[in-house]
């Protein structure tokens, strides 16, 4: 039931109010040029303002919460332990703390200590996760919510072929098995069959008479049951694009790894072993050139090995036995290399020697070589001993690990595709915001691959003259190489095995770089894993959190060759000195492998007899807490002698130098060149660096730098940043008060302390990113603390305020601008969020620190003073104010000191919000890039504040001082205005600051005085509209509004922020009785509306008044909804999408799970529905959108959509169109639009938002109060109540349910596509919608945002999104899509039903009932008609019951439309699949006979209905179960005999005689059915069944209307047509006979000229119909108005069949019917499309365009055919069918109905001889054939169109040679013509015609020469007449005329029949003829030559030549042939001659 039914009720109820809408249009024509709904006199304030809210803290004072009862009493006030203060452990990843233990630390490591160990402090919301901020409504959460639902039976999902479970006993699948062999011979059989049926239950109390009442109560009980609480839970989440208020809460800090890689030593193994070697490994990024690891050193010798070295080593310590080692990489990139050194101990010899053995010996030859390792071993023993503390280089290799990552990760490539590894890396990506990945360095992750164990077997051997790193690089890039140098070198073979995986999450045993122990840490005493410190290749933004002091030392080269006497083998030795003593070396250096865990001193390795060594060495040091000026690094260089030498030591220190490690106050690190002294320094030379030339020392090479180091800190105490270390010691220095103090080379004294101090702040941003964000923590920290504790200098307060403001400033700036990559959705950076939300605290104010440490230095009690600070304080402040300068030194005057400290502490909020103000355009600029962190500091300050200082009693108005109240409305003023000004300058950082503004907003709400806040938000929208009066694109300004509102919306307590418990409510009715609706008002009675009502329905003044939040965001969706709203597609969907995710929100919330309380909230959103009802006409409209069965062709699944209406497959819009009172119903205003209002009707939702706003439509029906319901209904006038129903009406169209199958459509995609052309042409062709209106729609789809489009905005265009994720579901996600949606349509129509009856009963008593509760009842039947659960058909058949027996005039006495309708949806129930369906619609439609029969004695009118619609069901619906629908007839024969009331009438006979003749049409049409799949033998059934209705107009309409529906189904619309065309000539024949009206067709007669076969519809004759018999001709098609919707449809079909000369004929019967009822609009329409019809047969002349029909002669022979054995007919298939295509569909489809090997395709057409048949098979014989028209009929038939229209003769050709072969020589090629003549001509109403008449005539092979050659002659003619003219056409034509080569061609047929004269006088004539054809050939050749020449260009010259030559040729040939005369015709003319005419050679068959 597409519009035009839906909008039927609009005429009854027009009539009555037509004055009413006259008032309303022209009150909306002269309202302003805004809506009339802008203006609209009831809401007093118009909706583009904001009306003043109520004063919140005041409303909650006057109504305390205890008035409300139980469960909403917490919907009146905020929870009271709404606000709490947290305590979060930082968590600590190792087992100790890792802090210094040191008693003594300066100022910079105690702050850094502190920081590092303090617990996180959380201001918390304790209902905040309530909010749809932090608790989003997602796919994953909805999915959630539906389990457990039930899954609803439907009808569709049921098909035949499965067993429908529990529901039927018995198997459908019998069915048609069992009824093939009932014969159809006498009625009696039938009757016995439904006689032995068994019944259905019946329903138990059905046949009592129960008062109205008492049946809705019971209905009402038992639709109440097993309701789902939350109708949202079954519709999609919201739209995550549009979810601007999605917060999440930021991860604590944490420490910073990148991908981290796992690496295992297992073995290393040589040829020999004779000694012990040590491995290091690290990594190094070549590309970079760096080194991007710590070493790690590893040892796997045996122990006989480390044997060798036990006088050296005493016990190693644990930690250094590690195999095991965990890198980080933070960049990986496909250029980083696993290094592996190895080094053994020192021996004599140079690397070269000591390699040798390795290189030469292996290991097979021990036994041949025994003597030399032995010898080997012995010297290797002794070196042990003597020199085992020092180490020579040995060997080298390299692991390039991108190899092993990618080959790794090869065979499980494919499970383990990219999408799955990604989670990984972006977990860890969220770790560390490393994001500035390049594109290269993706593709290479270390994250996901799969483990690798590798052996290594080839090392290099150390080079001595190449050690550094520089050199290193050089071999790796080398290596890379195919033909690398390193592979020409000999290899030292060894095996070491490693193997290589991507580090677990928690490994056990590991120890960090400081080797403490990381969690989990199972035992003590295993061999632990060490994680190797990273040094990234590039820098890495993350802020410390734990304490790290590190310091590393590289020695590069050292230079002695200038130095004298025995210097060759060098080592240097490296400690650490607290002092100058020796003693005073501190253990603070690493130890490597099998050593103790820390060394006081170290060596590096020996290069033999070498005196400018390279080192690659590395030394790792603990730095002390407490770094002070003495401490150094010493180095000493010592010459080490291998050889044992009596008197020679062991080692002689042969050089010294140092590196002071403090520099004012800094750390020193960075490269170094030192000079090395020959002597022992002197003391206290600490203090100086070596560069200083002490007197009396000696020194090598004169003083010059010979000895080259480098020094790096990994420190989170030393910044390492000129910047930050003297920022952070001048603070220290002010909080220690430690004066004076030294800062580089000047001397600070308080005096100039603070002017330092300042240059100090305003220098932070020019610190480096990298320290900046490290050590952010710590600068906020002290910021803030310089905000709120200004420092007291020689007893002056300082104010800093505006420096470390600005400073503050900057500092955000440069962390976010370091990680900009690493942003949230929302533009926060991670770590600043963080450390806002974890890190930041009120200074001095610690909630006590966890360990008792001490608060710091000032009291918590200042806070607590907050407001009753001492006056002198606010004087001094507004006097710094005043002077326009903030930061003015304030003197406290003679206070002390401590006091005054006290004194200056401010409160950082308000001191923040002071600065902001003020401040100036440069530092306004930054801080409004990041706004956010500002007000987030803001907010948890004031939090803090409130707890700390148990505040939270205080009422909120007292809460904060006025002074910083007028400075947040000021910063909210100009934050708001930046954010209107700059949104077409910088549309993001407008959407940015719009949304920290609302959020803070929203915080504010938690705070302060909630009153205040509203006049915020209004002040806000304000300076919007201003704004938007004047912008150049409103709508952008309307988004961020909308995202703005929405923002605030999500505040948790937003119910309670809406005063939903005051007075506003009125007074509940108690019941919703019928006496409680007599007295209401409206059009119901005559009181007046009750305006408390009206305004709790609209967006009034009070409404928005008092529901605040709710107002304004309703309002948003009012002013979207405009009609003129701008850029409207994109507003719709945010306004509609706000409010289904706050509903969303609400259902999923616990706080409302109660009904009492979800009722009050539901009518926060009451005016919801009356907005809904106002743009019912902009909603897109379901019931006649693509997909809704009721369309012109169903192009749908058969078994789910085909099941049509009444008139199936007719759209009643085009039916109805015409038939609507002053509206049609087609255009698409709704019931109560004047046709002004229509027009204007603005832009129209799209599906997916007209969808949202209707399911929120249903959720506030669902939930609100019924008897408030009541009354609204009863106050609404009726054209409102009319669009209500209509409203409703959509809600069914729109969650109808779709069935399993639509969710199985893979490529519904597609589908959908094609669907959505099907509804535009079908628009176009109904006119509903123009082309420039589609035009315009097109343009308006796209985004109101120009070029700045984001992406996220284009979704608009629906359905693309919703299907294109549908492709690769799962079974078990399609199954469950189909739970829900079948769960969401039962429970969308139940809310629908609810609430019908609730209008029911408001309207029972009015005078305008009748129409109202027509259109109610049409809504009720549109339910009963949808796709719907047996659920809710039990509920609805219910409802539909009571209906009934209430208003029983609504059916029996208005026009039978009703009634068709209900009898058709009732037997379609009746014969359900499941068994609850039809015990429910039997009941229903045995009582509607009973109904019937008692109003008159008889249920004439029941019967006519109930028959017909058994014919339209049967003819349309194809998976109909003919056997539960005999059930259903015997349950209503039980029904009729149980029935004790009627017992004495007739009515049980009589229902008796209905339901056996039921019967019969059920096993007429069982026939039917076995033929589904062969559309001709169907279309012949219900052809012969609409004729054996001839003498029952109405069946046979309906018949014709089934098949019209079927051909339409199957695409053949010129059939389609012609049945329409039939049932409208039935029509006129009927109405002729009732009235002579002039203007109306005569009969059949009248439509002669669109089809000759219309005659037989005036079979008709007055005795086999009296007009007046109740019930007959009753249809709504048996008028004017069905006429003219039968030939607007048969036009239709018309034009899409391309038949647009039948259009004309059409128009030509209806514009006289039009004329005669003035209908100009309707007139305007005909003759448009006539104008297209003329059109487009200009453009389509040629007739190419368009193809009308191919037909073929098919003929069945052989008994398995049954009917159809020896019948020939002409085929009418699709244009352009080629024979192959039906002879294979043919073959095809009775293979399938016979068998393999029966079906034979006869494949000639030749006559067939049935005797040579096999009687077993059935044979099949296709020809193809022409229409063939007379020479007199070609006259008439001019166009392409006369002559494929009105066909009945047809002709086809046979070639045949007398020896039986088809073609042959040219002498005896006969050809056999046959004349096939057909019963009706083409196109008729079936696409086969029967063959009635047949004629065949046989042409001699002369006749046939003359044929060909008249053929060629013509198409030469053509080619040459052609215009415009076709070279390439013509040429063709010519060469095969002419050219010599030509098979069978001119020439050869000349010599043949022409060479001599025939002997047979007979022939005479026909040689001549041929003699002429030639001659005229000849002549057409010439001419085409001639045409030719005029055409070709020079290049074709040469081949027109040649044709020319040929032609001439030709001719030369022909002359003589031509020329000779034959001797009878010189002669005189006899009598034989003549009678060579009569054709003897003819021979006539007739058949």
């Amino acid at each position: 039931m597409a519009a035009a039914e839906r909008r039927a009720f609009a005429h009854k109820i027009n009539r009555t109010v037509a004055a009413e809408v006259r008032k309303q249009v022209s009150r909306e024509r002269s309202g302003s040029p805004h809506s009339s709904r802008r203006c609209s006199s009831s809401l007093g304030v118009p909706l583009t303002e904001v009306v003043e809210p109520l004063d919140f803290e005041d409303v909650l004072l006057s109504r305390p919460p205890d008035v409300e009862p139980g469960p909403l009493r917490d919907l009146v006030e905020f929870p009271a332990d709404d606000l709490e203060l947290l305590l979060q452990p930082r968590e600590c990843r190792t087992t100790e703390p890792g802090i210094p233990e040191d008693g003594k630390m300066d100022a910079q490591v105690r702050a850094a200590v502190e920081m590092y160990t303090e617990d996180w402090i959380i201001a918390h919301r304790r209902y905040q996760h309530l909010s749809a901020a932090y608790n989003p409504i997602t796919t994953e959460t909805q999915r959630e919510r539906q389990k457990g639902l039930t899954r609803q039976v439907f009808e569709q999902d049921t098909s035949g072929d499965e067993r429908s479970g529990p529901e039927d006993s018995d198997d459908p699948r019998h069915s048609s098995g069992s009824l093939d062999d009932t014969p159809r011979s006498s009625g009696a059989s039938g009757i016995f069959d439904l006689r032995n049926l068994a019944a259905d239950s019946l329903l138990p109390s059905l046949l009592e008479r129960v008062a109205p009442e008492d049946v809705d109560r019971r209905n009402e009980a038992l639709r109440r049951q097993h309701r789902p609480r939350a109708l949202l839970a079954l519709y999609p989440a919201p739209d995550e694009d549009e979810a601007v208020e999605r917060c999440n809460r930021p991860e604590p800090p944490r420490e910073h790894f990148g991908q981290r890689i796992l690496v295992k030593c297992l073995s290393l193994k040589f040829e020999i072993e004779i000694e012990p070697i040590f491995g290091i490994l690290a990594l190094y990024d070549v590309r970079e050139k760096k080194k991007i690891s710590e070493n790690f050193y590893f040892d796997l010798n045996s122990d006989s090995m480390k044997g060798l070295l036990r006088a050296h080593v005493t016990h190693p310590a644990i930690s250094t036995l590690a195999r095991s080692a965990i890198f980080s990489v933070t960049y990986p990139s496909p250029d980083i290399f696993l290094v592996i050194k190895l080094e053994k101990v020192l021996q004599q010899g140079d690397i070269s020697e000591c390699c040798e053995p390795y290189m030469v010996m292996k290991e097979v030859d021990t036994a041949k070589n025994k003597e030399k390792l032995e010898k080997l071993r012995l010297a290797a023993e002794q070196f042990c001993t003597r020199l085992g503390r020092y180490r020579m280089p040995f060997a080298w290799t390299a692991v390039h690990l991108a190899n092993i990552v990618s080959s790794a990760g090869q065979p499980d490539r494919d499970s383990d595709s990219e999408g799955e590894r990604r989670p990984t890396w972006t977990d860890r990506r969220r770790r560390g915001p490393q994001d500035r990945m390049s594109s290269g360095d993706d593709s290479c992750s270390f994250s996901g691959f799969r483990p690798a164990t590798l052996t290594v077997t080839n090392f290099f051997k150390q080079e001595a003259e190449r050690l550094s790193d520089e050199d290193l690089f050089k071999f790796l890039a080398d290596m890379r190489r195919p033909t690398s140098l390193l592979r020409r070198l000999r290899p030292v073979t060894a095996q070491l095995k490693i193997d290589i995986s991507p580090a677990p999450e928690n490994p056990h045993f590991c120890l960090s770089p400081e080797l403490l122990h990381v969690k989990p840490y199972p035992d003590p005493r295993g061999r632990p894993t060490k994680e190797i410190l990273e040094f990234p290749a590039r820098e890495v933004y993350a802020p410390h959190t734990s304490y790290r002091s590190l310091l590393f030392v590289y020695p590069h080269s050292l230079n002695f060759s200038s130095r004298q006497g025995s210097v060759r083998n060098l080592t240097v030795r490296v400690q650490y000195m607290a002092g100058e003593d020796p003693s005073q070396a501190l253990p603070v250096i690493f130890g490597k492998s099998s050593c103790s865990e820390f060394t006081r001193e170290a060596f590096t390795p020996v290069v033999y007899h070498n005196k400018s060594p390279e080192f690659y060495e590395e030394f790792k040091l603990r730095l002390p807490a407490c770094v002070t000026e003495n401490h150094h690094l010493l180095f000493t260089f010592y010459h080490v002698s291998c050889q044992p030498r009596p008197g020679t030591a062991l080692e002689t220190p042969v050089g010294f130098t140092w590196i002071p490690l403090l520099q004012h106050g800094r750390l020193r690190t960075g490269p170094f060149c030192l000079p090395v002294s020959v002597d022992q320094p002197p003391p206290s030379y600490s203090v100086l660096t070596p560069d200083v030339a002490l007197p009396g020392m000696r020194w090598v090479d004169g003083h010059k730098g010979v000895f080259s180091v480098e020094l790096t800190a990994v420190s989170s105490v030393h910044p390492q940043d000129p910047h930050l270390d003297k920022f952070f010691t001048l603070v220290h220095v002010l909080e220690e008060g430690a004066f004076p103090f030294r800062l580089k080379d000047a001397v600070l004294s308080e005096g100039t302390v603070e002017q330092e101090l300042r240059a100090s702040l305003a220098a932070l941003r020019l610190a480096s990113p990298e320290p900046l964000v490290a050590f952010s923590h710590h600068v906020l920290d002290k910021l803030v603390r310089l905000v709120v504790r200004p420092p007291v200098i020689g007893g002056q307060i300082v104010n800093l305020g505006r420096g470390a403001f600005e400073a503050m400033a900057h500092v955000v700036s440069l962390v976010h601008r370091s990680l900009e990559g690493a942003q949230d959705t929302r533009g926060h950076c991670p770590v600043l969020a963080a450390y806002v939300y974890y890190a930041f605290r009120l200074p001095g104010t610690e909630p006590s620190l966890a360990g008792g440490a001490p608060p710091l230095t000032v009291q918590p009690a200042t806070l607590a003073r907050g407001p009753g600070r001492p006056a002198s304080l606010y004087l001094a402040r507004s006097k710094s104010i005043s002077s326009s300068n903030p930061d003015l030194a304030v003197a406290p005057g003679s206070v002390d000191d401590e006091v005054s400290r006290i004194l200056a502490s401010k409160l950082l909020h308000e001191e923040l919000a002071l600065q902001w103000v003020v401040s100036g355009s440069a530092v306004r600029e930054a801080v409004l890039q990041h706004a956010w962190f500002f007000f987030q500091l803001m907010v948890k300050s004031m939090t803090l504040h409130l707890l700390l200082g148990q505040k939270l009693d205080t009422p909120r108005k007292l809460r904060f001082p006025g002074r910083f109240l007028d400075d947040i409305a000021a910063l909210v003023g100009s934050v708001g205005l930046e954010v209107i000004t700059r949104v077409h300058k910088d549309m993001e950082l407008a959407e940015r600051l719009n949304a920290s503004l609302a959020f803070f907003l929203s915080d504010l709400l938690s705070l302060v005085d909630r009153g205040f806040v509203f006049s915020l938000v209004r002040a806000h929208y304000k300076q919007v509209a201003t704004r938007l009066q004047s912008a150049p694109n409103p709508a952008v300004l309307l988004t961020l509004r909308m995202d703005f509102t929405r923002i605030l919306c999500s505040h948790e307590h937003y119910v309670t922020l809406n005063l939903p418990c005051c007075p506003l409510s009125p007074p509940a009715s108690p019941s919703p009785s019928v006496s409680s609706t007599a007295s209401q008002s409206s059009t119901f009675s005559s009181q007046a509306p009750d305006p408390k009502v009206i305004s709790m329905f609209e967006l009034s003044g009070p409404f928005r008044q008092q529901h605040f939040l709710a107002g304004l965001l309703l309002t948003e969706l009012a002013l979207a909804m405009e009609p003129e709203a701008e850029g409207a597609s994109l507003l719709h969907k945010k306004a509609i999408c706000a409010v289904h995710s706050l509903l969303c929100g609400h259902d999923a919330d616990p706080r409302y799970a109660e009904a009492t309380v979800k009722a009050r909230v539901a009518e926060l959103y009451l005016p919801l529905l009356s907005l809904a009802r106002d743009t019912l006409p902009r909603l897109h409209d379901f019931a006649e959108g693509p997909g809704q069965r009721s369309r012109l062709a169903s192009l749908l699944d058969s078994d789910t959509e085909g099941e049509g209406d009444v008139g199936g497959t007719i759209n009643p819009s085009v039916a109805m169109a015409i038939a609507g009172g002053p509206l049609a119903p087609g255009s698409r205003a709704s019931i109560s639009q004047g046709p002004v209002t229509a027009a204007r009707s603005g832009y129209a939702l799209s599906a997916e938002s007209s969808r949202t706003l209707l399911v929120c439509v249903l959720w506030v029906l669902k939930n609100a109060e019924p008897a408030l319901l009541q009354r609204w209904a009863a106050d609404l006038t009726l054209p409102q109540l009319g669009r209500v129903l209509d409203l409703l009406y959509l809600c069914l169209a729109a969650f109808e349910y779709k069935g399993k199958k639509a969710f199985e459509r893979i490529n519904s995609l597609t589908f959908k596509k094609s669907l959505d052309m099907k509804a535009r042409l079908e628009e176009a062709i109904l006119g509903t919608i123009g082309a420039r209106q589609e035009m315009v729609r097109r343009s308006r789809e796209r985004s109101p945002f120009g070029n700045q489009e984001n992406v996220r905005w284009r979704k608009s265009v629906t359905h693309w999104r919703q299907t294109s994720d549908r492709v690769d579901k799962t079974k078990d996600e399609m199954e469950h899509e189909a739970l829900v949606d079948g769960n969401l349509a039962t429970e969308a129509s139940l809310v629908v039903l609810d609430t019908l009856e609730i209008i029911v009963q408001t309207v029972m008593l009015s005078e305008a009932r009748e129409s109202i509760l027509g259109a109610v009842l049409k809504v009720v039947l549109y339910s009963l008609g949808s796709a719907q659960s047996a659920l809710f058909l039990q509920h609805g058949l219910a409802t539909q019951r009571a209906l009934v027996s209430k208003f029983p005039e609504l059916l029996f006495e208005e026009d039978t439309e009703l009634c068709a309708d209900l009898c058709l949806r009732l037997l379609r129930h009746c014969g359900s699949r499941i068994s609850t369906i039809r015990t429910h619609a039997s009941a229903s439609l045995y009582l509607l006979m009973r109904q019937n029969f008692e109003i008159g004695n008889n249920f004439a009118r029941v019967k006519m209905q109930v028959t017909m619609s058994l014919s339209s069901l049967v003819g349309t619906t194809q998976n109909f179960s003919e056997e539960h629908l005999r059930r259903s007839l015997k349950t209503i024969l039980t029904y009729a005999e149980e029935d004790v009331g009627l017992r004495d009438s007739t009515f049980a006979e009589q229902v008796q005689d209905l339901m056996f003749n039921l019967h019969m049409i059920l096993t007429d049409t069982v026939k039917m059915k076995e033929h589904q799949e062969d559309p001709e033998m169907l279309i012949d059934l219900m052809y012969r069944i609409a004729r054996g209705y001839q003498g029952s107009p109405d069946l046979r309409l309906t018949w014709l209307q089934n098949m019209a529906g079927k051909h339409a189904e199957l695409g053949n619309h010129a059939e389609a047509a012609q049945c329409m065309v039939h049932a409208a000539a039935l029509v006129a024949e009927y109405l002729a006979l009732l009235e002579d009206s002039r203007h109306l067709p005569v009969g059949c007669v009248s439509f002669q000229n669109i089809s000759s076969n219309v005659l037989e519809e005036s079979a008709i004759s007055d005795d086999i119909l009296s007009p007046d018999e109740e019930g007959f001709c009753s249809g709504k098609h048996f008028t004017e108005m069905g006429l003219v919707g039968l030939l607007e449809q048969a036009a239709v079909y018309f034009t899409m069949g391309g038949l647009y000369e039948a259009v004309n004929e059409v128009y030509k019967t209806l514009i006289p019917i039009l004329e005669a009822h003035r209908d100009y609009k309707k007139l305007a329409a005909v003759h448009g499309k006539l104008q297209e019809a003329f059109t487009k047969i200009m453009h389509q002349s040629s007739g190419w365009e368009r193809v009308f029909g191919t037909y073929f002669r098919v003929g069945f022979y052989g008994a398995r055919f049954g009917d159809l054995d020896e019948q020939e007919f002409v085929y009418k298939e699709p244009s352009i069918t080629k024979l192959a295509e039906i002879s294979h569909r043919l073959e095809e489809f009775y293979t399938e109905r016979f068998g393999e090997d029966v079906v034979e395709i006869i494949k000639d057409s030749n006559p067939v001889d049935k005797t040579k048949l096999d009687p077993q098979k059935a044979y099949i014989q296709i020809t193809y054939v022409e229409p063939h028209f007379d020479t007199y009929e070609l006259k008439d038939r001019v166009t392409y169109f006369d002559r494929n229209y009105g066909l009945r003769t047809f002709l086809f050709c046979t070639p045949f040679t007398p020896d039986g072969r088809a073609h042959g020589e040219l002498p005896e090629q006969h050809k056999r013509k046959t004349l096939l003549s057909t019963a009706h001509a083409f196109p008729y109403i079936k696409t086969r015609i029967r063959v009635c008449h047949r004629e065949e005539t046989v042409l001699t092979p002369v006749e046939v020469a003359i044929e060909d050659m008249q053929k060629k002659t013509r198409e030469l003619a053509f080619a040459t007449e052609q215009d415009p003219p076709d070279a390439k056409m013509l040429q063709m034509v010519l060469q095969g005329s002419v050219g010599p080569t030509v098979n069978q061609g001119p020439l050869e047929v000349a010599q043949v029949f022409l060479a001599e004269i025939p002997e047979d006088p007979k022939l005479f004539r026909h040689h001549n003829k041929l003699r002429l054809c030639f001659k005229d050939f000849c002549k057409k050749c010439e001419d085409a030559l001639r045409k030719n020449k005029a055409l070709i260009g020079p290049d074709q010259k040469e081949y027109h030549r040649e044709l020319e030559r040929n032609y001439s040729r030709l001719r030369e040939a022909l002359q003589p042939l031509l020329t000779q005369r034959l001797p009878q015709l010189l002669a005189p003319n006899t009598a034989g001659l003549r009678n060579s005419l009569n054709r003897a050679s003819f021979r006539k068959t007739d058949l």
